[in-house]
């Protein structure tokens, strides 16, 4: 296998831990109907899913239901008004990030959320001016799993998406990983949703920690140099 040349992450659930910001949003919005509270950890598994996901769980409105739109908006503006709060790097993410820097690779975004909350995130954390690229939801005209996003990515840095890896938290980035034809990393620390068990995603490596990453890599990199490609699996 060639010589790796970039990682691109998902953000929310992978990169970065935006689960209580993302609720906040919802408990508000259950306050004001006299509803009773939801714990952060019961929203937790639904933020993979943004708006829709959370307005289901915490609302009970679906995305074909009257009032829909509306309901999202005010979510939206509730999310976009109070957005780096709590949200932050996972732990051990920051030295995956220099590791990935130390090798010489690039890396970036490649997000289902809208490319300025995506990139406002990054900005506040200091990442921005790091990564290579930051695609968001609206950035191309199809949402993951389609691999619009991962191949424009890829434009923007020059690189070959043969030659790159996504990490993500949920079976849409498995499949808009593979579609682009990179290898894929599942994070089962992150989100992942309630849905399949993220070790029947396919993807190539599964782990449980963002520290895991470097390990893999690291062996990716030694199966290159001897030939034999990167280790696939579970961590």
């Amino acid at each position: 296998m060639p010589r790796l040349e970039a990682v691109w992450f998902d953000l929310d659930g992978t990169l970065v831990d935006s689960a209580r910001d993302l609720a906040l949003p919802i408990h508000a919005m259950r306050a004001e109907r006299g509803l009773a509270p939801l714990s952060d950890e019961v929203l937790r598994p639904f933020t993979s899913q943004g708006a829709r996901g959370l307005l289901a769980r915490g609302l009970g409105v679906h995305k074909e239901d009257p009032g829909y739109e509306l309901l999202r908006g005010d979510f939206l503006a509730r999310y976009e008004a109070a957005m780096v709060i709590h949200t932050d790097l996972f732990p051990g993410m920051g030295e995956v990030l220099g590791f990935i820097e130390a090798q010489d690779l690039r890396w970036g975004v490649v997000t289902n959320k809208f490319e300025r909350y995506a990139r406002r995130i990054l900005t506040e954390l200091g990442l921005a001016q790091r990564c290579v690229a930051i695609v968001g939801g609206d950035t191309t005209a199809f949402p993951k799993p389609h691999p619009a996003h991962l191949f424009y990515a890829c434009g923007a840095a020059w690189v070959n998406p043969r030659r790159c890896v996504y990490v993500g938290d949920d079976l849409r980035d498995v499949q808009a990983g593979r579609g682009a034809g990179m290898l894929t990393v599942a994070a089962a620390y992150g989100f992942c949703g309630d849905e399949l068990p993220v070790g029947q995603w396919g993807a190539d490596a599964l782990i449980h920690a963002p520290a895991e990453l470097i390990g893999w890599l690291a062996r990716s990199s030694e199966g290159e140099s001897r030939g034999t490609g990167p280790a696939a699996g579970s961590l």
